[in-house]
């Protein structure tokens, strides 16, 4: 095992959310010499993991940092959040609005805490990022210093210090700079970037198309239509990304080809792993009731079909993931209608177009 290098200054971050992501980056913190606080609406959840340093709900078999706190049910107090350096968010996307509007009344901000984000979704109802989320809550001043940490990074692997590597993006390049420096290990390098909004686009739409790669797998392909997959599916994120407004180059980043791949060829991904019970002939409310965990690919593909009609962009693979979970369509039958399509130019990126990032960038009160 690659040795930790303790960091010099010892921060004190809240952790928002104690699933799979969270819990794994709560331990990396709090092994990396920081002191850690730990947020779960569960009170049997907090209750043992302070008794016993595990989670009872995911991990179980690890045992946490010492250095961890769990806090809840209640909502953390005005008096914990003032005290932290690092606000850490680790909640799905459809939360992150209703948990910052409850935050903003106690955030400073001429002492403001670093605020990073690591959720990947679409919000349904707005087709929102979390950028815009921020915004909308927080103001702008909130949102152009938040930070975005996004890439392959299985929370078990993560929990047994094995090589990662992810994006940590911001449009402020100093505090990019400085989640970086306050998650970065030997094992957990950090690669900065200021292209929030590309980031956001590729860790939402990759669950979308794990999906489709786990339909192929349940109908019976192998890794020739695995490989034709992951590489389709990153021509239509970066063409969806592009004509969002996003630089096509953050597609080529560990935040987006890195997390599309690991996604889309581990079993052991949720979303992966819907969209192979699809193919098995399963039906989504039953997948959805036993498989343990939240699959934010389902509901991203929901806001991305309303963003690739809106935009008038082609996507057949997200489309057909759509049609599947919100349309009754069979897996077989859809996966029949695309592989009969024409064949079409491989590399087609919008020379035009941008419009939502420009408003984004304006309500962040950019010029655009």
């Amino acid at each position: 095992m690659l040795p930790n290098q303790q960091c010099d200054k010892k921060s004190k971050v809240l952790v928002f959310g104690a699933g799979n992501f969270g819990s794994c980056l709560a331990d990396h913190l709090g092994d990396s010499s920081h002191i850690v606080y730990m947020w779960s609406r569960s009170e049997n959840l907090v209750k043992h993991f302070n008794e016993h340093h595990r989670n009872p709900e995911v991990l179980q078999d690890h045992a946490f940092a010492e250095s961890i706190t769990a806090v809840g049910p209640e909502f953390p107090s005005s008096d914990l959040i003032r005290r932290m350096d690092v606000l850490l968010f680790a909640i799905p996307t459809e939360g992150v609005r209703e948990t910052l509007t409850a935050l903003k009344p106690t955030l400073d901000e001429g002492r403001l805490p670093l605020l990073i984000f690591v959720n990947k979704g679409i919000e349904i109802k707005t087709r929102a990022l979390t950028l815009e989320i921020i915004a909308d809550t927080c103001g702008p001043e909130i949102a152009k210093v938040a930070t975005f940490l996004s890439g392959p990074s299985f929370a078990k692997e993560i929990v047994k210090r094995q090589p990662t590597s992810v994006s940590v993006v911001s449009l402020s390049p100093d505090h990019a700079e400085r989640a970086s420096q306050l998650f970065h290990q030997p094992w957990f390098r950090c690669y900065t970037g200021d292209d929030p909004i590309g980031v956001e686009l590729a860790g939402a739409l990759k669950n979308v198309y794990a999906i489709a790669a786990g339909m192929a797998a349940g109908l019976g392909f192998e890794n020739n239509t695995r490989a034709m997959l992951i590489t389709r599916g990153l021509a239509e994120m970066t063409r969806i990304g592009t004509a969002y407004g996003a630089s096509p180059l953050t597609f080529l980043t560990l935040a987006g080809v890195g997390d599309l791949f690991l996604t889309c060829s581990s079993p052991t991904s949720r979303n992966y792993t819907v969209g192979y019970r699809l193919g098995q002939g399963e039906k989504l409310d039953h997948i959805i009731k036993t498989l343990g965990s939240v699959a934010e690919g389902v509901t991203t593909a929901k806001g991305l079909k309303a963003i690739v009609d809106e935009l008038s962009v082609g996507a057949p693979i997200a489309s057909g993931v759509y049609d599947v979970l919100y349309e009754g369509r069979a897996v077989e039958e859809r996966a029949n209608e695309l592989l009969s399509l024409p064949p079409i130019r491989e590399l087609d990126l919008s020379v035009e177009g941008g419009k939502p990032a420009k408003r984004l960038m304006q309500k962040l009160g950019f010029d655009a």
